[in-house]
């Protein structure tokens, strides 16, 4: 297997988001991202990283996922992998590493703006999906196309930090049919720490009213709609600044 990729960093944790929430996964966090999104927690991915060589980033998931080989408790099993960033589709080898992990027989998860075109993931690969609501200041950048790409194991993920992003999320469930067409998420936007504020991002809109992380689950709640919501199990564990958690 040949080719690199520019890698920020890969560690061992529980999964915090999506329908895997709260499972033991191998996180590949791919340096660049071409979208700034007011709440981004990850801004130190646009520019750090080291190039790896795909065979190189291979080895470092099995060794992170042998202990989950365990004789003594006659278990066999393995962790998630999931690629996230940053961009992971800024990248093209990405694809052949999503690839190779399948073929190695992880169960692999790939986090996604929406941006960038998904039709070329293997199909095998889990394709957790954003479509940018408005306080992201990126709403623009939303490739609707990709819906049509979509499957059932698949997840469309609406990341709410305002009442227009709740009114907003709801219309496009209408207008696109998305209810039926695989798992719908709703993440409250988890406050930013000082630190992660000082990060080159937009600004939120101006007008926009925030939605606490109680009113928006009771407004899913009183409007019955098919979501899924979720919180940062990661940043509820550990401090929300620190890294590789």
């Amino acid at each position: 297997m040949t080719g690199t990729l520019v890698v920020n960093e890969i560690y061992l944790s529980l999964q915090g988001e999506s329908t895997f929430a709260g499972l033991p996964c191998i996180f590949i966090r791919l340096t660049a991202c071409d979208l700034r999104c007011s709440y981004c927690d990850t801004a130190y991915a646009f520019t750090e990283g080291k190039k790896r060589t795909l065979a190189e980033i291979l080895d470092k998931v099995r060794q992170l996922a042998a202990p989950f080989k365990n004789p003594s408790l006659a278990t066999r099993h393995s962790p998630l992998v999931e690629l996230t960033g940053g961009e992971p589709l800024l990248q093209k080898n990405s694809l052949p590493l999503m690839k190779s992990l399948c073929d190695d027989g992880f169960t692999v998860l790939i986090e996604t703006s929406g941006a960038h075109d998904i039709s070329k993931i293997d199909p095998r690969v889990r394709r957790i999906m954003d479509l940018k609501c408005p306080s992201s200041g990126e709403v623009d950048r939303n490739l609707y196309s990709n819906i049509a790409h979509l499957k059932a194991t698949d997840e469309i993920k609406f990341v709410i930090g305002t009442l227009e992003d709740y009114e907003w999320a709801k219309a496009q469930i209408a207008a696109h049919k998305l209810a039926g067409l695989c798992p719908l998420l709703f993440s409250w936007v988890h406050p930013l720490t000082s630190a992660q504020q000082n990060q080159v991002l937009k600004k939120v809109p101006a007008g926009l009213t925030p939605i606490s992380r109680k009113d928006l689950a009771e407004k899913i709640i009183a409007d019955a709609l098919p979501v899924r919501f979720q919180v940062q199990q990661h940043k509820i564990i550990w401090p929300p600044e620190q890294r590789g958690v």
